[in-house]
């Protein structure tokens, strides 16, 4: 019998957060730079692979801009977002793609081997499958202000990610072919701490836990802003997994 795997992150909280970059995203100063460093590396992927998917599914990409580079490219495409039912722990309610997408989602689901596998087989033969996520290299700065905030009994706040080497022993497992796991870092540059904190609901990065914690008091929020200071650049790592269903 298939074990029930933990619940690490809180379904409802990680719908909330979702929705609310879906909402925020209409903002004029809304932040994106992360979802549009993943569409660009897809992109240069397919074309370093002189790969040409005639049918795609994306994942997660809520600009629309990948879709529309693909569509252009004269590929049918399908796009599926978590905040609005698609759910990456089940099989694929369809099948036979050439290329699947999965740019940001894929760092919060509570069974990452389930929900690798189910990319796999809704892949045609032959299809290719890109899951993008943050790395376990991500937000140093934020992690260091928070234990200082939380002082002497730190709370969990920040996500546990994957890294390079778990990423690879992840995709085996799910049974892709020539699985490759690669990662790469976006550096930016924060006036405050409350910069970084908005950035991050835009692009429904917020915590999401389902032991997340108490709220930080008032003095824990000014000392975490202080242990942040001011013009500090805050490191995101992406990881990509990429392979192919035999």
């Amino acid at each position: 019998m298939a074990s029930t795997p933990p619940l690490i992150f809180e379904p409802r909280r990680r719908l909330a957060a979702r929705r609310r970059a879906l909402a925020r995203q209409h903002g004029f100063d809304a932040a994106r730079y992360l979802l549009d460093d993943m569409v660009e590396d897809v992109l240069e992927r397919l074309g370093f692979l002189r790969h040409a998917p005639k049918r795609a599914l994306v994942i997660g990409e809520r600009t629309g801009a990948l879709a529309a580079a693909l569509a252009a490219q004269g590929c049918e495409v399908e796009s599926r977002e978590p905040a609005e039912g698609f759910d990456e722990e089940r099989p694929y309610p369809a099948a036979g793609y050439d290329l699947i997408a999965s740019l940001g989602t894929l760092d919060t689901v509570n069974d990452l081997p389930g929900a690798l596998i189910h990319l796999n087989r809704a892949l045609a033969p032959g299809g290719l499958g890109l899951a993008s996520l943050m790395g376990a290299g991500s937000l140093p700065a934020l992690r260091a202000a928070m234990l200082e905030a939380d002082g002497d009994r730190p709370a969990p706040r920040l996500h546990p990610a994957v890294d390079v080497r778990a990423g690879g022993q992840l995709l085996q497992r799910a049974g892709w072919a020539d699985p490759v796991v690669d990662s790469r870092t976006l550096d930016v540059r924060f006036s405050s701490l409350d910069r970084l904190v908005s950035d991050l609901r835009d692009q429904a990065l917020g915590n999401v836990l389902a032991r997340h914690g108490t709220p930080l008091t008032r003095a824990a929020r000014e000392s975490a802003a202080r242990a942040f200071g001011n013009e500090t650049v805050e490191r995101f790592e992406i990881l990509t997994l990429s392979g192919w269903r035999r």
